[in-house]
């Protein structure tokens, strides 16, 4: 049976349509002494280790909780909120980084029978008001004293009075500013530890209530508020469901399980994984692959120390699997090459251990002598590379954002293999993913089971014959795609087709609906994004729409895939392509200052200590110009890079340049960097 066909018949305790806190239980049930979370010690504050709840980790390691205890404290904190007067009619907003605490607050809110909405763990002050003010929430649940002071100067500015704010971390009530005596809005008596609302519910804990709560839920009922990024505007909160997110739980399981029509050496997701958990869970992606679909699976999920801490907890954890962005493999990867460069000799081991991967993956018949290469390379290099990484990496998944096929290509080759997705918040997030058993490279893989796709050509422009026929605009339909979004009924119709406008070139993952029990007559939801979908059924992305740019001859430029070949490029730390509205195509890039500083080092070059007079060197300008060169061969003329300038600003999060997804904001980068584009275009 083909691995297409087994995915879709494929059936065990894991599939299931039920609510997310039945799939906890279930699961917990399933697998109550195996390991579910493993928390680090001497980095928090913890108020459920202040209380007794759980024991504290040692400094610098590991503690972990079976799925018997975690069921424990699920129960009691469902049990607290309970009350605290949450209900079916609260929201219930979790303002927190990724950590245990999250996971079994989210489960609690859930069985207490709340909606969750997220607000990122960086958000502005501007944006906890508008992320608390929207949704209605009630009830705040903080990570640590900063978010709660932050909660704390905002309350009194919402329209609706909080109930109540918990703490993940211990804190002492008495020492808080509410503002003033006798108008603020939260007192003393409103804000608790996680580890006070444990303590409520294990005195009021009764297990056949919880059970009435737990079948008082529906699978229609709405789970969550997940706001998108408001990189195009304001953010819009997602209306997600049980339902919507347990179908696709269900779907991405299908591909990832160790199901038994798959080659033994075919690695998979089941109760022996173990992931490590460190985006931020506020957003779709990782709330669903990695916390509910590893939770349903049974498996161990690690929660790193931060995105900044990943080397040493790729070690002490030791993953089989993870999720993650573009750009922290991007990072990954620098930090793997420049550790491996300490020395001239090790980086021209390093390249041509590279070399020699690259071209045994993406050769289909390597023969005995570019077998015995790859084996010296893998004893070399790649075995180092994976230990750094823990030892026990099966394969990394990647979404969020477009993948250097390149890049993708290099892990594939250190046998790291990425299988690289796509999805939306919309969608509860995942569309489509590359499986296990056949990762194509430049790909976002087939639709998941139960999803259909089609493209729309009709946002293709004249000038970008490249782009017709079986590319355009991605259209989707499946269980997993959201309603619409909270209070804006006009962007919910904007973001829908109906069943009438269905351009030709349908693809199925699987029966058609009608054989399915679909709905042939659901409306298709517009994903904004340009992707070709491919003979063999996988999908190739190009650019999201919004961001195509429209160069004043008409021609039609998608940057995505420029900029993706700089990814792994060791002299550019990142580039942005420019050109909407202008005659040519142009960039701004950031260089790697370390990388062009042993560079000036080796041929005898004398650089300025400031950044800005680097960007500005001729020399620089020219070594990073051959770069340049060499992307643009991969291109036809009218895309090619005419002309650049050099930033010394990196990209972050922090200046507001990236979303907490690491996503580019290219608006606020042509805002910041308005002066530099004006240079290029008036050197024309």
């Amino acid at each position: 049976m083909h691995w297409r066909e087994a995915e879709r018949a494929f059936a065990d305790e894991v599939v299931a349509r039920e609510t997310l806190p039945r799939t906890f239980e279930r699961s917990a049930e399933r697998n109550a002494d195996r390991l579910a979370q493993r928390y680090k010690g001497g980095i928090r504050d913890r108020s459920l280790v202040a209380e007794g709840v759980l024991p504290a980790a040692p400094d610098g390691e590991y503690a972990g909780l079976t799925y018997d205890e975690m069921r424990g404290v699920v129960r009691r904190l469902a049990a607290g909120f309970r009350e605290l007067g949450v209900d079916g009619d609260t929201r219930v907003a979790l303002y927190a980084q990724t950590r245990m605490e999250w996971a079994q607050t989210d489960f609690a809110a859930l069985a207490a029978g709340a909606v969750v909405t997220t607000v990122y763990a960086s958000s502005s002050p501007s944006q906890v008001r508008y992320l608390l003010e929207d949704p209605g929430a009630t009830v705040v649940v903080v990570g640590d004293r900063d978010r709660l002071d932050e909660v704390l100067a905002v309350a009194g500015d919402l329209s609706r009075d909080l109930d109540a704010v918990v703490s993940f971390d211990d804190v002492d009530a008495g020492e808080l500013d509410f503002g003033g005596d006798g108008d603020a809005a939260l007192g003393v008596d409103d804000v608790y530890t996680l580890g006070e609302v444990h303590e409520l519910g294990a005195d009021a804990f009764a297990e056949e209530e919880y059970e009435g709560w737990l079948d008082a839920s529906d699978t229609d009922d709405l789970a969550s508020l997940i706001y998108t990024s408001g990189t195009t505007g304001k953010p819009k909160g997602v209306r997600l469901t049980h339902a919507n997110f347990r179908e696709n739980v269900t779907q991405c399981y299908r591909r990832f399980a160790d199901r038994p029509d798959r080659d033994p050496d075919v690695p998979g997701i089941s109760a022996e994984s173990t992931t490590l958990s460190f985006l931020p869970l506020a957003h779709v992606f990782e709330r669903m692959a990695g916390h509910y679909m590893m939770f349903a699976a049974g498996a161990t999920v690690g929660y790193a120390e931060s995105p900044d801490t990943l080397r040493e907890d790729f070690g002490l954890v030791r993953p089989t699997t993870t999720t993650s962005v573009p750009r922290v493999y991007e990072k990954l990867y620098d930090a793997i090459r420049e550790q491996a460069g300490e020395s001239p000799v090790k980086a021209r081991i390093f390249e041509w251990a590279v070399d020699v991967g690259r071209a045994h993956h993406e050769t289909d018949d390597p023969g005995a002598l570019l077998d015995a290469k790859r084996a010296v390379a893998d004893r070399l290099v790649f075995s180092s590379v994976r230990e750094a990484l823990g030892g026990e990496v099966d394969f990394f998944i990647s979404g969020g954002g477009s993948l250097s096929a390149e890049l993708c290509a290099l892990y594939h080759a250190m046998d790291l293999p990425i299988l690289e997705g796509y999805g939306l918040t919309e969608t509860s997030p995942v569309i489509s993913v590359n499986p296990p058993e056949e990762p194509r490279v430049g790909t976002i893989g087939p639709p998941v089971a139960d999803t259909e796709v089609a493209v729309d050509g009709t946002v293709v422009g004249e000038g970008a014959p490249d782009l017709a026929g079986d590319a355009g605009e991605l259209l989707v339909r499946g269980p997993q795609v959201t309603d619409g979004y909270w209070n804006r009924p006009e962007a919910t119709a904007e973001a829908f087709a109906a069943p009438d406008r269905l351009p030709e070139g349908v693809v199925f993952a699987g029966a058609p609906p009608a054989e399915r029990g679909g709905d042939p007559d659901a409306p298709w939801f517009r994903t904004g994004d340009i992707v070709r979908l491919r003979p063999d059924g996988y999908v190739a992305f190009r650019e999201r729409a919004k961001q195509l740019l429209v160069l004043s001859t008409g021609k039609n430029v998608a940057p995505g895939p420029i900029e993706d070949r700089f990814a792994a490029n060791e002299f550019v730390e990142g580039c942005v392509v420019l050109g909407d509205g202008r005659k040519f195509v142009s960039a701004l890039i950031v260089p790697n200052f370390e990388r062009v500083a042993a560079w000036a080092d080796d041929n005898g070059i004398g650089l300025p200590d400031d950044r800005k007079a680097v960007c500005r060197d001729d020399r620089v300008r020219k070594r990073i110009g051959e770069e340049v060169d060499r992307v643009n061969e991969a291109f036809e003329p009218y895309e090619r890079i005419k002309r650049f300038r050099l930033v010394e600003e990196e990209f972050t999060e922090a200046n507001d340049l990236l979303t907490p997804t690491m996503k580019k904001k290219r608006r606020n980068i042509l805002d910041r960097f308005a002066e530099e584009v004006e240079m290029i275009y008036a050197e024309s």
